[in-house]
């Protein structure tokens, strides 16, 4: 028996309702997350306002939301130029670990006496770092022909075992009681505060998340290496004959991905943490792949959807506290958005046709 229902491509998708599928995936979202409060016996109105308008009650939420988001923009808006590109780097993650293993070597490196002008060169150096363990999947595609999905991938579990071996080894607290962790980062060596909030890193969230964004957009559109990166994505055939040249769009778009990903971790390290830890990362990277498609693969797009990400952190934080509800309620509600967005672009992008049931092989 076939299936009677099948999906057929549309000719022409409607493009105002690829910006209306994001927010409808967001409405499922909190319809389902209240359904799942009441199954596990909480109020759903009551668990929705702390898990969704609590965390944006005081302006130290606010900035928390600032700091949440400062790494989901900058991998989210580096993954988008990958995928744009047709470039399926899964591995934000562990260039993210890797840029914050650099940076905070090199933040321990800071001399006595040195000004503010130090954390641009851990900065600089985070941003090495990931383009580095960008790179190493640039080079394997490029000379091997090897799936860029499996080996970024791969990189992330080798990045999170090099960072423990690190805070374990060479990069560990002498006077940290054997616990896996680095010296605190001389002042010199993190992200500046706002005066009354005590909170490392809001100020770099104020100043690098939407430039950075609006700098990507503004180079994918307007200038010539963006058109070559969607063209490369959307047709690769036709982007040979015009001679553009996909080893050198994978390069690019490979390193700036990875340049951005170790950027975030760095500011995470240097910022919020103040130190290299075995938990620097509650999994931004593969939360930034979300984000990157319910931003609709836009740098700008990538701003709300970015916030909407970070308010799930913040979210999930409180309800641990307020509510008792488990760790994993982040997570699930990272799933159900993903899903439901993927559903509604079903709906988008293919129409149902009632095929009536057949049998294999019947003529009909």
């Amino acid at each position: 028996m076939h299936f009677p229902i099948k999906l057929i491509a549309r000719s022409e998708p409607s493009r105002c309702l690829r910006w209306v599928s994001p927010v409808a995936a967001l409405v499922l979202t909190v319809v389902a997350g209240a359904l799942l409060f009441a199954v596990l016996g909480k109020n759903p109105l009551a668990s929705l306002y702390v898990f969704l308008v609590a965390p944006l009650e005081t302006l130290r939420g606010w900035c928390e939301v600032g700091v949440k988001m400062t790494p989901l923009l900058l991998c989210a808006v580096g993954l988008t130029m990958c995928y744009r590109a047709n470039v399926w780097n899964i591995g934000a993650e562990g260039q993210l670990l890797a840029g914050a293993v650099l940076g905070g070597w090199a933040a321990l490196q800071c001399p006595e006496g040195a000004g503010s002008w130090y954390i641009l060169v851990v900065l600089i150096a985070g941003a090495l770092g990931g383009a580095l363990w960008g790179a190493v999947t640039a080079l394997l595609k490029d000379r091997f022909h090897a799936n860029e999905i499996l080996v970024s991938l791969m990189l992330v579990y080798v990045a999170q075992f090099f960072l423990a071996w690190c805070v374990q080894g060479p990069l560990q607290d002498p006077e940290g009681l054997g616990f896996p962790q680095s010296p605190i980062f001389a002042a010199s060596a993190s992200l500046a505060t706002l005066p009354g909030l005590g909170r490392r890193g809001i100020k770099n969230a104020v100043l690098t998340n939407k430039p950075n964004a609006v700098a990507c957009a503004l180079m994918m559109n307007k200038m010539f290496i963006g058109f070559q990166i969607k063209v490369s994505g959307m047709a690769p055939m036709a982007a040979k004959y015009a001679g553009f040249k996909p080893p050198r769009l994978l390069w690019t778009v490979m390193l700036a991905s990875g340049a951005l990903a170790g950027l975030a971790g760095i500011s995470e390290a240097a910022g919020p943490v103040g130190q290299l830890t075995l938990n620097l990362s509650p999994g931004y990277g593969f939360a930034a792949i979300i984000v990157a498609f319910a931003g609709r693969l836009s740098p700008v797009g990538c701003i709300p959807a970015a916030f909407i990400l970070a308010l799930f952190y913040l979210g999930g934080e409180l309800g641990q506290s307020r509510l008792g509800l488990p760790s994993s309620i982040t997570g699930v509600y990272q799933g159900l958005l993903l899903f439901f967005l993927l559903l509604c672009d079903v709906w988008i992008f293919y129409k149902p046709v009632w095929c009536g049931f057949t049998r294999k092989g019947s003529l009909k």
